[in-house]
């Protein structure tokens, strides 16, 4: 990723605060390299924009708001949780839009693409900006399909704040644990919303003990649901001990009305809300100090006398220490719950003030996933001695380039692969434009060339994936283009050490090149797509500072390709031994000396090759659960548990990627398209002895 990645210095006056235009330009534009722009369906505000009811607010103030009152926010979630359709209520609801769109209808704001519409799925995140009650919205929806990771990894890094969606019939799912590790790994505050109460077998208790135990997290239950499944009508907010209750006959949910729990209308109702709000003022107690303090001094007699005021300022505060989530729930196609949860974001999420950030001013830097952007050089060195320092960065020998790379996303290998071709050769510059360009919107694509066949290879994180990019050369460059099969993309390592020597002279005009090295390829334990590169002290300084890039361009090129496969090689240290250079002899001559000792060296050891194992989640009714787990045996499936949820059976596992190619298609044969699953790569794993032989076969033409 390193190698990809570029610095940008630009002198700036440092800024103490964030305002929308630092969002837009610096957060996302900077950070992001492609957000989809939304359709302008035309905003209805109930109220001017800044007339909130007699404070007439000044025209700067409203289409510059104070950072106080701006909220970054995404939205994430497992797929088909209802993340898209939520974002939607909550655009309907703003008055941004003046008609409720549908993802089974293809008219949502934010699944703009063709490919979305048709499939009903997010695919690109998408960046909205609308007001709620004197508060600037800024909020990311993101992709929930695994293919799509990536596209939520970036945008966690700008966001201030996160909204969790789940299915209340299935709690916490595959996906779902994806993407909280990464608001983890980026330290998002974030809430949690319970959707689809309305759903049969939604249970509001079990997708908040799923919370609990799956995602390590503490819940902190701020509604509970009057009804579940068919009979959900409606909201208790635990905080203020109101019931909300949507209109029956409402279409579009804008018509419900708050009123206080009473004694006398709903006591059962009552009671159960008053033990919650005790519960969640003990739990909150316990996480924030200051208002343990508060609780014990003034009102440790009675619960009840606690201002709401003080327990949401209390909640806020553990939301943005991150020691807890608040829950809420609701039914987002139903339109029941959503302004609550607007408020919620409002109420509980951070500013821009409340985040540690620093920002640049840019009038449009032309910048990708990857690139750092840095005041001065002398400020990007100050931070990368300061990471240093932490133990953020490996001690190695590198390029002061590199030393200056902050850190960047994560962008994970492809898992599949599969030639490209265009309809001629004429067309080849547009194909490789088009790629080109996808690539620059979408990093986990990857592009090479196959150095024995000259094919274009396409490489992508899924069959959804390459199908999409197939899709969109189609639609948005013009170009009938053929694929060939989908392939898995293997690796290889080796089992034992081995050393190798090699020279090389070669005289050119009437200068001498003269090249010697000796080096050891051993593997390693710990897993690592790049080849560890290590020095033996009898190596001169002085050489090794001279040629050192030549050495590793020579290593690198040669782990790109193994021996048996032609896969990458991975999980091996390459130590140079000795390295003798004849005065004059050029870089190219010592990269190609270095390459041909390693393949040397790797021809020599025993190899094995590495299959992408993923992590397998089916969801099936027990009537359905026998044939799916005879079919997981064939598929080399590895069973490590099978849950119960509901009414359902979650079976959860390992199986080899080859294995699963085309796998919902007999998935939904087995179980005549009641069951789902979910997959996730996991890690590389050794092929059986047996296996490996039939896969070198198939490779090489024998049957």
């Amino acid at each position: 990723m390193l190698s990809g990645s570029r610095i940008f210095a630009v002198n700036h006056k440092k800024i103490s605060s964030l305002n929308i235009n630092n969002v837009c330009c610096s957060k996302i534009r900077a950070s992001l390299k492609r957000l989809k722009p939304h359709v302008p369906l035309g905003r209805n505000y109930s109220s001017l924009p800044g007339l909130i009811g007699n404070d007439i607010k000044s025209l700067r103030s409203v289409l510059s708001p104070p950072a106080a009152k701006i909220r970054n926010i995404g939205i994430m979630a497992h797929i088909d949780a209802g993340k898209t359709t939520t974002t939607e209520r909550i655009l309907y609801y703003s008055g941004y839009t003046r008609s409720l769109g549908d993802v089974d209808d293809g008219d949502t704001v934010t699944d703009f693409m063709a490919q979305e519409r048709e499939r009903g799925i997010t695919i690109q995140s998408a960046a909205v900006t609308f007001d709620w009650k004197g508060y600037r919205l800024n909020l990311i929806d993101t992709p929930g399909h695994v293919d799509f990771t990536v596209e939520v990894e970036r945008c966690l890094r700008v966001l201030d704040g996160a909204v969790a969606v789940f299915d209340a019939s299935a709690g916490v799912e595959a996906q779902t644990l994806t993407v909280w590790r990464q608001a983890d790994k980026h330290k998002i505050p974030r809430i949690c919303f319970l959707n689809k109460m309305d759903k049969t077998g939604a249970s509001f208790n079990y997708a908040v003990e799923s919370i609990r135990e799956k995602l390590n997290a503490k819940p902190l239950v701020l509604q509970l649901p009057i009804g579940e499944a068919k009979t959900f009508k409606g909201v208790v907010d635990v905080v203020s001990k109101e019931k909300l209750l949507w209109n029956a006959n409402s279409d579009d949910g804008k018509d419900f009305e708050r009123k206080p729990l009473l004694e006398m209308s709903d006591p059962e109702l009552l009671k159960k809300t008053t033990e919650a709000r005790n519960a969640l003022i003990e739990q909150v107690a316990d996480l924030d100090d200051e208002f343990a303090d508060l609780v014990l001094g003034e009102f440790s007699e009675n619960f009840d006398l606690l201002p709401a005021e003080k327990l949401q300022t209390a909640i806020h505060r553990v939301t943005l220490a991150q020691t807890a989530v608040p829950v809420l729930c609701g039914s987002a196609l139903r339109n029941k719950g959503v302004q609550p949860l607007l408020d919620a974001i409002t109420m509980y999420l951070p500013s821009p003030e409340e985040r540690n950030y620093e920002f640049l001013h840019l009038v449009c830097l032309q910048t990708a996933t990857g690139d750092t952007i840095v005041s001065s050089k002398s400020s990007a060195l100050a931070a990368a001695r300061r990471a240093e320092r932490e133990g953020e960065k490996k001690h190695r020998r590198n390029s002061e380039a590199e030393r200056l790379l902050l850190a960047g996303v994560e962008i994970p290998e492809p898992v599949f692969f599969c030639t490209i071709e265009p309809p001629s050769m004429a067309k080849q510059p547009d194909l490789d434009h088009a790629l080109k360009c996808l690539h620059r919107e979408d990093p986990s694509l990857k592009v090479r060339l196959d150095p024995d066949t000259g094919q274009t290879v396409l490489c992508g994180m899924g069959e959804l994936h390459i199908e999409i990019i197939h899709d969109r050369i189609k639609r948005e460059y013009g170009l009938e283009t053929y694929l060939g099969p989908l392939q898995v993309a293997y690796r290889e390592t080796i089992l034992n050490s081995v050393r190798a020597t090699d020279t090389l002279d070669r005289t050119l005009g009437d200068k001498r090149h003269l090249v010697t090295v000796e080096l050891e390829a051993k593997p390693i334990e710990t897993a690592s797509v790049r080849p560890v590169i290590e020095y033996a002290d009898s190596v001169s300084e002085d050489l090794l500072k001279a040629s050192q890039e030549a050495i590793e361009n020579g290593i690198h090129s040669v782990c790109l390709q193994g021996p048996l496969l032609g896969s990458p090689i991975q999980d091996v240290a390459i130590t140079l031994h000795s390295l003798m250079i004849h005065p004059g002899t050029s870089t190219t001559m010592i990269s190609a000396c270095v390459s041909r000792c390693l393949q040397k060296a790797l021809k020599k050891a025993d190899k094995q090759v590495l299959e992408p194992l993923m992590g397998l989640e089916v969801t099936v009714t027990k009537d359905y659960l026998s044939p799916v787990l005879a079919d997981l045996a064939q598929r080399r499936g590895n069973i490590q548990e099978i849950q119960t949820r509901q009414n359902n059976k979650v079976v959860i596992g390992f199986v080899p990627l080859a294995e699963i190619m085309g796998y919902s298609t007999v998935l939904r044969t087995l179980t005549s398209g009641s069951a789902t699953f979910a997959l996730e790569l996991a890690n590389y794993q050794a092929m059986n002895p047996q296996d490996q032989s039939t896969l070198l076969s198939q490779r090489r033409g024998f049957t």
